[in-house]
């Protein structure tokens, strides 16, 4: 009955539209109030959701939504997109192009999609629609490549699934640079694609001293995740240190080099990273009660039975977990998800012999290809609110984009050094 409660409450109010933390609290509540009746421990209910935030590692997802604000505040936004439309607008569906390298760069100082959809991708946009690219086109790939941003370190994603499944973040942040170069090189080849089927326009090529001067002007910015990786791997910072320090270079390059973030834009760009910080914490706060009570269910024990009874192969286990992953970054927000199956699965995969810090890459990109997908895609939102487009048009038009995703969660599944030899060869096994 337990179980069935959880379940459906948490359903109704995703239906309603209630906010995810507060449908994940309200369904383990009643659920709760019902096996416990008058034995109800209020001060252990309490204890159990503070103990969610309860870490120093998620202070680094308060500080890289804040560095990303600042960023977009600053103008570093334009900059990215000037530069990287210098070095590959000149190929066919140029813009396509810039967009998705632009969005590589980006996810160096983001760590989120739903910051490269919102900030870079006004950007993108309005450029595309000046030269005469059809919006489905210009919303679709700018959707599609804001996945990159929680691959290509730093990622907020990674931070909570090393915090959950007890994974180095350094060594998370490490795998996911080469399948983000890999994921920007699948998405370069479908604008490819688009740009001779529909004939789209390309600049001339700009010579090499406008590219210099474009990379002049986006050089500091671009410096963010060399800075930031190369601290981590020098061990000068932790990641969660690596989140302050993206904070502090990005207050200097806005307020003191550039000059475009004046007080009141700091007053605004705090408040908004607080309520965002708010609206995470509660979402932690809640999964971690909600997932308690599905332990206290027996819920988790046998899906992770389920599971693990279907074979013992590492192989098609991971096609299995990629599926059911899929079909859940439809219906269920990227932390909520991570917070929840995380632990599930890592005793299943443990079992087999999966390496975590590979599992957590495969698990990530899923979740980021869920973004993408009907009927809570989020980014599909954003985009619909920054382009303005129905978000019917907006799912039609990003469904091809999903094609190279799943080629890329397919290499990294099948193969994984791909994941795993930069941080084997950085940081050693």
């Amino acid at each position: 009955m337990t179980t069935f409660i959880v379940t459906a409450g948490m359903i109704i109010l995703f239906i309603l539209g209630i906010p995810v933390g507060y449908s994940l609290g309200v369904a383990g509540l009643l659920a709760y109030l019902n096996e416990m009746g008058s034995r109800v421990n209020i001060p252990m209910l309490a204890q159990r959701m503070q103990y969610g935030v309860n870490n120093f590692l998620l202070l680094a997802i308060p500080l890289f939504i804040l560095a990303a604000k600042l960023m977009n505040t600053a103008g570093i936004t334009t900059r990215l997109f000037n530069f990287a439309r210098l070095l590959v607008g000149f190929l066919p569906g140029g813009l396509g192009h810039a967009n998705t390298v632009a969005s590589l760069i980006f996810a160096g100082m983001s760590g989120a999609a739903v910051a490269d959809a919102a900030g870079l991708g006004q950007v993108e946009l309005k450029a595309m629609r000046d030269e005469g690219y059809d919006d489905d086109f210009s919303v679709a790939i700018t959707a599609a490549s804001s996945t990159i941003g929680p691959i290509f370190p730093p990622s907020i994603p990674m931070v909570i699934f090393g915090l959950v499944a007890e994974v180095s973040v350094g060594r998370l942040f490490l795998g996911g640079v080469v399948p983000g170069l890999v994921m920007t090189v699948a998405l370069m080849i479908m604008v490819a694609i688009y740009a001779r089927r529909k004939n789209y326009p390309r600049i001339p090529f700009p010579g090499f001293r406008e590219i210099i001067k474009g990379f002049s002007r986006a050089f500091l910015p671009i410096l963010t995740p060399i800075i930031l990786l190369g601290g981590i791997w020098s061990g000068q910072f932790t990641p969660t240190e690596a989140a302050a320090v993206a904070v502090a270079y990005a207050l200097v390059l806005g307020v003191v080099i550039y000059r475009e973030i004046g007080l009141k834009d700091l007053g605004q760009i705090f408040v908004a990273t607080a309520k965002e910080t708010a609206a995470i914490g509660i979402i932690i706060c809640a999964a971690n009660f909600f997932g308690w009570l599905l332990l206290r269910t027996g819920l988790t024990i046998k899906a992770t039975a389920g599971i693990s009874g279907l074979t013992s192969d590492p192989i098609l286990l991971l096609i299995v977990i990629n599926v059911f992953l899929l079909i859940i970054g439809c219906f269920m927000e990227t932390v909520v998800a991570i917070l929840i199956i995380t632990p599930m699965l890592m005793p299943i995969i443990a079992k087999v012999g999966i390496d975590p810090l590979h599992f957590g890459l495969v698990m990530v990109l899923n979740l980021m290809i869920g973004l993408l997908t009907p009927p809570f895609g989020v980014v599909l939102f954003v985009m619909a609110g920054v382009s303005g487009l129905p978000f019917e048009r907006v799912v039609r038009a990003t469904a091809p984009f999903i094609i190279p995703l799943l080629v890329v969660l397919a290499l990294i599944t099948f193969f994984p050094p791909l994941v795993t030899w930069l941080p084997n060869l950085v940081m050693g096994k």
